[in-house]
């Protein structure tokens, strides 16, 4: 929300910021034409509404104090003349500094002193993206941990566009929705921000951009896993099965293709290679190399998660993969929220 002064973040699996504890710290809740699904990040204790003009979502996600089925405009434009001003800010100005406090302690913390982390931070990736990508650009994020980093680090300003399975959650939905977008706007730069999984399940797609000469940036985020199940299933207690990824060079497959490609393995070379990538007129390819133990920390974490956590890393330490989680520790010590 660019031009939202009031703006504290996002909650949810996304979140950032101060969005859950204002959340669960207000007197009224209002739930305005949103079928959050993550009911574990909304508050059980505080006064909730929810206008929605689909009947079915009314109720769906939490106990309602007053549901009302209408549409959020209409609705806001009758209550709006009936609720008296309040100037008291107090309570905005607490959330507004803690929001702020989590974007420099917690969200940037990947974007600084990074020179020589190897393998690349994924969050500096997508920060370096979004200072070189056009202030008009289309972004696709695949379905995963390319949506958490689009989430926190793209910065919105009106001209920019998202697009994503945000409903379904699909696997590998980037590279298509790409293609779309190009062909309905060639002029207009558009990046594909790939998840090595799922760019590998469409790879085929990528013919597509050279065969019709479409000038799609494809952003590779190449940790060698499946993050975003691997994660899950770690929280839920299980070490990670069938999640790792013996990926090729993708640059070199986009060459070989006959399209531009380029493997990024150092955090010095990201930023040359992405303008080259966009300076060329065709279709490209970045693929950059990215660590594979960077976690995606939402703004809560429940006890529940921090046990299966603490069991899955019992049982990864017990077979033999206590190096890997040492590594797991040194790469996310920063990315803990902190009060």
């Amino acid at each position: 929300q660019f031009d939202n002064p009031y703006d504290v973040g996002m909650s949810g699996l996304l979140g950032y910021g101060a969005a859950y504890e204002a959340m669960h710290e207000c007197d009224l809740l209002i739930l305005l034409g949103t079928d959050f699904p993550y009911n574990a990040f909304l508050p059980d204790d505080v006064s909730i509404v929810q206008v929605d003009m689909r009947p079915e979502h009314l109720g769906r996600r939490s106990t309602l104090d007053l549901a009302v089925w209408g549409d959020v405009g209409e609705t806001l434009r009758c209550l709006t003349p009936k609720v008296r001003e309040k100037t008291d800010r107090r309570f905005l100005d607490r959330m507004l500094k803690k929001h702020s406090d989590a974007l420099e302690g917690v969200v940037k913390a990947y974007t600084r002193k990074v020179d020589r982390h190897v393998p690349i931070h994924p969050e500096y990736v997508a920060s370096v993206l979004d200072e070189e990508a056009d202030d008009d650009a289309v972004f696709t994020v695949d379905t995963g941990m390319c949506n958490v980093w689009a989430a926190r680090y793209l910065t919105p300003n009106g001209r920019r566009r998202v697009i994503g399975s945000f409903t379904h959650g699909s696997m590998a939905n980037a590279l298509p929705q790409a293609i779309g977008a190009q062909f309905l706007d060639r002029r207009r730069q558009v990046v594909s921000m790939s998840g090595d999984g799922g760019f590998s399940m469409l790879m085929g797609d990528f013919l597509t951009l050279v065969q019709h000469d479409l000038p799609v940036k494809v952003v590779l985020f190449d940790n060698s896993s499946l993050g975003m199940v691997e994660l899950e299933m770690m929280v839920e207690g299980l070490p990670a099965y069938g999640t790792a990824n013996h990926n090729p060079d993708f640059a070199a497959v986009a060459r070989a293709a006959g399209a531009y490609g380029v493997r990024v393995e150092k955090p010095k070379e990201l930023r040359s290679a992405l303008r080259d990538a966009f300076r060329h007129k065709g279709p490209a390819l970045v693929d950059v190399v990215t660590d594979p133990h960077a976690l995606s920390i939402p703004p809560k974490i429940t006890g529940g998660q921090i046990g299966g956590f603490a069991l899955s890393v019992g049982k990864v330490v017990l077979d033999g993969g206590v190096g890997k989680m040492v590594q797991m520790a040194r790469s996310n010590l920063r990315n803990v929220p902190r009060p």
